[in-house]
């Protein structure tokens, strides 16, 4: 007589740190000593929800930093993708990434180099141009829910880098900035990253988590991602913001008035393509109005 033996399936418990759980498909972006994703690892036992990335190469790695081999051969035991040379400005066309989806990526503390005094324009600007490049990069490498997540100073002059204008200029939107402390991660130790000192810590301060999502996929917000996208980098999220909120209630007047002097336009003859340019053209309208009211301000 044929004995039926039940198969006891065990389903692995989610376990969270901060803001990252287990059931998440992690990307990391830009590692030093890859201890940030060996933390996740711990935190969560395995690693095999993980891919952590670096610019540099395995052997530039185990040059720059004492831990990096061993934090690299545990991540290799727990389960983790491990891929180098990865530059985060260009990360959605690399061959393993492609076509991958992410529901957190995570790039901490990013920085171009020490190469002159942090206050200076030119390095700022190649601060932001590295930033802004990762976003564009990043925002097509996320599921529908998924959140990009950078770790930042926010005193000066870190603070002119606005990281949520380059955000929004790349039609992602802030949900949370919540503060950073170290020692939520265990065993994470923040790198330099360059030159002599490239395996000392640079002291952290006051640190944000900056995490951001894409804009709903609707008419109105594909409009004004098409209009808003040639502002300069200087608008806040206030100003496109108020900015759209007025055209909105532009365009109500406009088609009330339309509609009070030919009838009704709810039928069937009034098409989305028909009801987004009515948006483009108000939106492009508020556009040269904001920059003629910059142009005054000068």
């Amino acid at each position: 007589m044929a004995v039926l033996r039940s198969k006891v399936v065990r389903v692995r418990e989610e376990r969270w740190i901060k803001h990252y759980s287990s059931s998440h498909d992690i990307l990391l972006v830009g590692e030093g000593d890859f201890s940030f994703s060996l933390c996740l690892a711990m935190a969560f036992c395995s690693a095999t929800n993980i891919i952590a990335t670096s610019l540099d190469s395995y052997e530039e790695l185990i040059k720059k930093y004492k831990n990096a081999k061993k934090n690299l051969a545990i991540l290799e035991m727990l389960g983790a993708t491990l891929l180098h040379g990865v530059d985060a400005t260009k990360m959605k066309i690399y061959p393993y990434l492609q076509c991958r989806k992410f529901h957190r990526i995570i790039y901490n503390f990013p920085h171009a180099g020490f190469l002159q005094k942090e206050d200076h324009p030119h390095l700022i600007s190649m601060h932001r141009d590295l930033v802004c490049g990762f976003f564009l990069n990043a925002r097509s490498m996320l599921w529908v829910d998924g959140e990009i997540h950078i770790s930042h100073k926010i005193t000066p002059p870190f603070s002119s880098w606005r990281i949520e204008d380059l955000a929004l200029n790349c039609s992602l939107f802030l949900v949370e900035c919540a503060d950073f402390q170290i020692q939520d991660y265990p065993c994470y130790n923040n790198k330099r990253g360059s030159g002599s000192r490239c395996d000392e810590p640079f002291p952290l301060g006051e640190c944000r988590t900056f995490k951001f999502k894409l804009f709903p996929n609707s008419t109105t917000y594909r409009t004004s991602q098409n209009i808003f996208r040639f502002l300069d980098v200087g608008m806040t999220l206030l100003e496109h913001n108020m900015i759209r909120d007025e055209c909105f209630w532009i365009i109500g007047s406009y088609l009330k008035h339309v509609e009070d002097t030919f009838g009704s336009t709810s039928d069937a003859g009034a098409s989305e393509d028909e009801a987004e340019l009515s948006d483009n053209i108000l939106l492009a309208l508020k556009y040269h109005e904001l920059m003629d009211r910059r142009k005054n301000k000068v």
